[in-house]
């Protein structure tokens, strides 16, 4: 890669009374790069503000980032970052009320906060007439939040966050992390405790402890504004000057940069936990995000362990059988990083055996390192990554998450450039060097800067009138959708979306979990897995060095009712992509030892569903409210069962993919850069004359009953921390004629952060992280379920209040008129951030394919949602809740809730053992 050039070009700007000092940046790829053009600038009260413009929706992502996290905790503070972030969303002395109202009426998407070890950070992204609003609203959380914090909130959010904890820990390996940063850390090092911090230090936060660091690190001149996609800098100073001009900075701050630790002597640590399989973690301390030696040791992570074709994944996964994932990391911090090995140990396989053979594959790494191939493959496939990430302005990885790492980490907005500059002049001589430095013994395993004083102003936005409100609506720009018929009948549904060069490719099947119904469970997805090991010329190595090499994306996998064999590809790499899926879907080879492969992770991977609660809640549900001879009574988990997939031979996987994966049973959509007179072409040739000999699978989707009664069984987890409650029973169809009226009256009971539910169980009560009801999509009856992981002595009163809330819904406490407009116009301003990426569209017009619906349904939407009323909600509910009828499953500590579920009079109680799935 070509060394980056930057055009830098200096202004002096004066808005109003904000004087502003502004740099224009400008950066010159080479060929088929990307490029972010943004405008930098600093308010007179230490604000860093980067603006980058993208037309291409209208809608705004808007980021901001204050330079503190868990590092920055004092000693007996742990956690501290994090349970602040939370807080930030409970209201301000302005608008005292849940962050997400207001959000959800004016149609936010990619809403969320994240803490780490170095920062926090808060963004969303919101249709342009709504930019006002959530400027009001971050500028009211950064200059007028303590007023509005309470002892109530505090305990409130403490709550929330134990609860978060705990349901992390409770999963298997959840508690690993802690040792990982206890192990590699010394005391006194801000990283020797995990973000999320202990029980006790979260115990003991107080009011002056939410003060404290409020006024120490939420400045302006601690944090940085990134706005990106609908607005230039010109429209965005005046912006930013009225809503944050006027708040106070905060004080000179010492801060730490660097310190990794020197380590000499391997240490080890052995953890009894509720694991399916013995995992092994070998982790080296390695230098800080922003040292070139970063990127070096990057390389060496993915030659090590990213991908089929990396060597600890080949050798020890595919060649030797002797574990069943490996994979190789380095987790880039500010003040050092984590170079970390993961290896799940095949049941049955001596530990010791597994780490040896670890050790051989990093010693001959250390003592060759990389191929030239290993290096260049590396550099293509973190290229089409970024490249992915770019297509939206928000999100996680999006155009705002960039800037705003690239100005965190170092300054530069456009930092991502020295990492492609890095990784284009990397040598395998240089990746060996920085290996053979620090992946060595003792794994296990301060700068002054200068305060610039500033002021805020006199004066500032008037707040006493409260929310700015959103006065204009934006329209939903869906692509026009374009069909053509293959020379052998098959369906080509086109969108053109020409963002980023990439192309989105993907042929559904009427097939789906459903065609097993009466068979072996598990063949489908089983029969997906296989076709990228090995198809046409290549086996399943070589065709995934070949899908890498093109820096192409595929993904193969189903639903209830569909199949779908997808692939994202640059648009420059088109027509080879194309061939590669031509081969994958007309020509899988099925060999006997990749089936075998094959066999083994999926056997392994049902061994870890049996520990994960959600997972065995979607396995045993289905056939509880569908019955066992139904075509959906199946796990939903879609993996099968392990007598079935110990019994599927390779004339199983054959006959499947003859019956089902066929041109006659198959659509092909096409969504990206291109053009259908480009594309046909390819596709003619590669499917225009596919054909199949025999009939096509059917399938029947029976109608099922509702039982009598509704019934519990609890599934016994002796020591757990929670209880995973999941109920479920039969609702219409997601084709059904008032399907919008079903979600906006689940959007209103539990569908939504706001919704009822969960403002019950986690915001009121801080009983659960999070409970939802939901209805998931199929051709047939669907399930209606209800969520809720809660803590083990509150089940009981947790169930009592899913009981009262469904029946208040239907009963004494029916739909409000706020509910509905809230749920209304979240759906309606959502939709220009919905349907922003090609791939959003793509599932979209999958989706429309699968219900029978119109390829341009999304653009219905608005006058669907526009047109309803409460007496629809009224009668979706009466239509879809039957909570006399739902059967519950819930998996927990039977000794400690038995009683409880029993008096919650859910009907008939039943217990069952884990060890008896």
């Amino acid at each position: 890669m070509s060394v980056l050039k930057h055009l830098t070009k200096r202004l002096k700007v004066s808005v109003g009374v904000l004087a502003v000092s502004s740099t224009l940046v400008s950066s010159a790829f080479a060929k088929n790069d990307i490029n972010i053009d943004y405008e930098k600038f600093t308010t007179d009260n230490g604000l860093t503000v980067i603006v980058h413009e993208d037309r291409k929706a209208p809608v705004v992502a808007v980021a901001v980032w204050y330079k503190v996290g868990s590092k920055d905790e004092p000693e007996g503070k742990s956690g501290f970052a994090h349970l602040f972030e939370h807080l930030m969303f409970n209201g301000t002395e302005n608008y005292d009320d849940e962050w997400f109202g207001p959000l959800q009426e004016a149609g936010a998407t990619g809403l969320n906060g994240t803490t780490n070890f170095d920062r926090t950070n808060y963004f969303q992204t919101v249709p342009t007439p709504a930019l006002d609003r959530i400027l009001w609203m971050e500028s009211d959380r950064m200059g007028h939040l303590l007023g509005a914090v309470t002892q109530e909130k505090l305990d409130e959010q403490r709550g929330v966050v134990q609860n978060e904890k705990r349901q992390g820990e409770d999963q298997p390996y959840g508690s690993v992390f802690t040792h990982i940063f206890e192990g590699l850390f010394p005391v006194g090092h801000p990283y020797h405790h995990t973000v999320i911090g202990s029980m006790e230090d979260l115990n003991s936060a107080s009011l002056d402890d939410v003060k404290g660091w409020f006024n120490k690190y939420y400045g302006p001149n601690n944090a940085i504004l990134v706005l990106s996609g609908d607005i230039n800098a010109k429209e965005a100073k005046p912006l930013v000057n009225k809503y944050f001009g006027d708040i106070e900075p905060g004080p000179a701050l010492s801060k730490w940069q660097a310190w990794v630790p020197k380590r000499s002597v391997n240490t080890r640590e052995i953890i009894q936990d509720k694991v399916p399989q013995s995992r092994i973690y070998r982790l080296w301390v390695s230098p800080e995000n922003t040292s070139s030696t970063a990127t070096d040791l990057f390389i060496a992570a993915s030659a090590l362990g990213d991908g089929k074709n990396s060597r600890l994944y080949k050798e020890l996964v595919y060649d030797q059988q002797i574990a069943t994932n490996a994979s190789v990391f380095n987790y880039e911090l500010q003040m050092a990083s984590i170079f970390g090995v993961a290896v799940d140990v095949k049941d049955g396989v001596d530990v010791a055996k597994v780490e040896k053979e670890i050790d051989k594959v990093i010693s001959e790494f250390l003592r060759k390192g990389p191929s030239k191939d290993e290096v260049k493959l590396v550099s293509t496939k973190r290229r089409a990554s970024i490249i992915r990430g770019l297509e939206e302005v928000g999100g996680f990885g999006g155009k705002a998450d960039t800037l705003a790492t690239g100005e965190f980490i170092a300054g530069d907005p456009n930092y991502f450039k020295t990492e492609l500059d890095e990784l284009g002049q990397a040598t395998p001589k240089g990746v060996k060097a920085a290996a053979n430095k620090w992946l060595k013994e003792g794994w296990h395993q301060i700068t002054v800067v200068p305060f610039i004083e500033h002021a805020a102003l006199a004066e500032g936005v008037d707040r006493s009138s409260g929310l700015p409100s959103i006065d204009t609506e934006t329209q939903l720009s869906f692509p026009d959708v374009t069909e053509t018929t293959l020379s052998n009948g098959v369906n080509v549904v086109f969108a053109k979306r020409s963002t980023v060069p990439l192309v989105n490719v993907a042929v559904q099947f009427d097939a789906g979990y459903a065609a097993d119904a009466g068979g072996k469970l598990g063949l489908a997805s089983f029969t997906t897995q296989m076709l990228d090991e090995g198809a046409g010329k290549y086996d399943a190595l070589e065709l995934a060095a070949e899908l890498e090499q093109l820096g192409t994306n595929l993904n193969a996998g189903s639903n209830l009712d569909t199949t779908t064999v997808s692939m994202s590809m640059l648009t420059e790499n088109m027509e080879l992509s194309l061939e590669l899926l031509g081969d994958i879907l007309k020509s899988p080879t099925f060999k006997e030892e990749e089936i075998e492969r094959q066999r083994a992770l999926i056997l392994s991977n049902i061994a870890q569903q049996k520990t994960r609660p959600v997972s065995i809640a979607l396995t045993l549900l289905p056939p509880l409210i569908y019955g066992d001879d139904h075509a959906y009574g199946i796990p939903f988990t879609g993996t099968g069962t392990e007598q079935d997939v110990k019994a599927i031979t390779r004339s199983d996987l054959v006959n499947f993919k003859n019956t089902w994966l066929r041109p006659d049973n198959a659509t092909i959509f096409v969504v990206g850069d291109t053009t259908l007179d480009a594309i046909k072409p390819m596709l003619e040739k590669e499917f225009g004359k596919w054909k199949v000999a025999g009939d096509k699978g059917t399938k029947q989707i029976a109608q099922a009953s509702m039982p009598d009664q509704g019934q519990a069984i609890i599934i016994d987890r002796p020591g757990a921390q929670q209880s995973l409650i999941l109920a479920a029973h039969l609702a219409p169809p997601t084709g059904a004629e008032n399907n919008i009226a079903i979600k906006a009256m689940n959007l209103t009971l539990g569908g939504a952060f706001t919704a009822r539910i969960n403002m019950n169980l986690r915001e009121d009560k801080s009983w659960s992280y999070g409970a939802y009801t939901f209805l998931q999509d199929a051709r047939g009856q669907r399930p209606f379920m209800v969520y809720a992981p809660v803590q083990t002595d509150k089940t009981g009163p947790s169930l009592l209040e899913l009981k009262k809330e469904l029946n208040a819904y239907i009963g004494d406490k029916p739909p409000m008129a706020q509910e509905l407009e809230r749920a209304r116009l979240d759906e309606v301003r959502s939709l220009p951030g919905q349907f922003e990426t090609a791939n959003a569209v793509l599932y979209s017009l999958l989706s429309s394919e699968r219900f029978n619906r119109q390829y341009n349904y999304p653009e219905s939407l608005v006058e669907k949602y526009n047109s309803l009323s409460l007496g629809d909600l009224s009668k979706a509910a009466e239509e879809v809740l039957h909570p006399d009828k739902l059967t519950w499953i819930i998996i927990g500590d039977a000794e400690k809730i038995k009683a409880e579920v029993e008096a919650a009079e859910l009907g008939p109680v039943s217990v069952q053992s884990m060890n008896s799935l």
